[in-house]
């Protein structure tokens, strides 16, 4: 089965499983791994100062991919042998934990200085359904255009492989008025056949021009259902027959699939980094992380500035707080740094929305003992309760930054390795 025909399957069943679930009777909600109420109570009484991670004997898909595709990028950006060994990557995080000791004492003072391109270096995805590689969105749209049309030339699933070009070749806009357009034309076929008046389309009509003609994948799907290219009175003209609609569908199936067609979905790569507490000075967020430009941000902060001191007014509470939001809202993504004993820092993007839980499976895939119990507790506020664990990254003011301290229950050793080892290959060039 082709990619493309496995895309639209997968699509299709994660359709049917949302109307099982629309037509299913409604009650008081239950968790999936709760029974009755005492387990619910049960649940409340637990301790809130740590997070019990569910055993697992293997490395997750997740973590495996971020690892790989993060020691790849390292490897093509760097070509020098690493000293990557256990021991010297411990005994330089001890001397950096030592020389940070003492400046705080006012003792000495640490001359490292943090590099630009070992903080963030940008926003990376993972898309399945074309290849293994990492790369930013922008890359990402070129590849997936190159693999549609690749497709569409070798493929024998034109007709699904013209409504994903559609979809993710043009704009949103360009693609809604082209898909009810579409539409519009095989309904009138399907709900009038005898008619043959719509079983023609004078391709200089202006709705056509603007809508349909030079929207990419659009001609493509009319030759898949059916219609041909034909010059009538020295006008070209699209003439649709039966006869001519791609095997093994029909005309209603094809409007099925116009209509279910989505954007090919991007993962969002963790960009997994493990830095030493020298590699850590500063945080430079990279202009993927927000949503508006960073000259748009200048500005903003700038009209503000020049109105807090024209007015002078002091700022009650509420208006903190919708100032606080509306800075807020303008970041996509957030940079998580945690923080080990050892000196160690695992780094990963995360986008707002996604849960604090998120952050916990993250770090714990991470772990060499995976079924160590651990918490992350925030150096600002403190302890995360266990509600806390389904809010998001925004909810909780966790972003554009933040610094997670992790800790483990009587163990706070500098010696233990918490990471695996084949992580420790991540750390950037001492």
């Amino acid at each position: 089965m082709s990619k493309i025909k496995q895309f639209f399957k997968k699509k299709k069943e994660e359709a049917a499983f949302k109307f099982k679930l629309g037509e299913s009777s409604l009650g008081h909600g239950h968790s999936l791994n709760s029974s009755d109420a005492a387990s619910s109570s049960q649940k409340k009484e637990r301790s809130s100062e740590k997070y019990v991670p569910p055993k697992r004997k293997e490395l997750s898909n997740e973590a495996r991919s971020a690892a790989d595709a993060a020691l790849l990028r390292v490897q093509k950006k760097d070509p020098k042998v690493l000293n990557t060994s256990l021991a010297a990557i411990k005994a330089q995080a001890k001397r950096e934990l030592e020389a940070e000791a003492a400046t705080k004492k006012g003792e000495a003072k640490c001359e490292s200085e943090s590099k630009s391109e070992m903080m963030c270096d940008g926003v990376f995805y993972r898309c399945p359904l074309v290849s293994d590689e990492v790369l930013p969105k922008k890359d990402w749209k070129i590849k997936i255009k190159e693999f549609l049309y690749q497709q569409l030339s070798t493929s024998e699933e034109k007709a699904l492989t013209s409504c994903l070009i559609i979809l993710n070749c043009n704009t949103k806009d360009k693609a809604d008025d082209c898909v009810l357009t579409l539409t519009k034309y095989l309904e009138n076929i399907i709900n009038h056949p005898n008619e043959e008046k719509y079983c023609s389309i004078r391709m200089s009509n202006r709705i056509f021009s603007e809508k349909v003609r030079y929207v990419d994948g659009a001609i493509d799907f009319l030759n898949a259902c059916g219609f041909r290219e034909i010059v009538l009175d020295n006008e070209p003209f699209l003439i649709w027959s039966k006869d001519n609609i791609e095997q093994d569908y029909e005309l209603a199936s094809l409007l099925e699939a116009l209509k279910n067609a989505e954007q090919i979905h991007l993962e969002l790569d963790r960009n997994l980094k493990v830095l030493l507490p020298s590699q850590v000075k500063n945080v430079s967020l990279p202009n993927d992380f927000y949503r508006i430009s960073p000259e748009e941000i200048k500005r903003e902060q700038q009209l503000r500035t020049e109105a807090i001191e024209n007015t002078q007014i002091l700022k009650t509470k509420a208006m903190r707080e919708r100032e606080e939001h509306r800075t807020l809202r303008m970041y996509k993504y957030a940079l998580v740094r945690v923080k080990f004993p050892n000196g160690l820092y695992l780094q990963g993007t995360f986008n707002v929305y996604e849960k604090l839980s998120d952050v916990f499976e993250f770090v714990q895939s991470c772990l060499s003992n995976e079924s160590m119990e651990f918490n992350l507790v925030a150096s600002s506020e403190g302890k995360f309760a266990e509600e806390d664990l389904d809010k998001s990254l925004f909810d909780l003011r966790l972003i554009p930054n933040v610094l997670l301290l992790f800790t483990v229950p009587e163990l706070n050793s500098q010696d233990c390795n918490y990471l695996k080892e084949d992580l420790l290959l991540l750390v950037q060039n001492m």
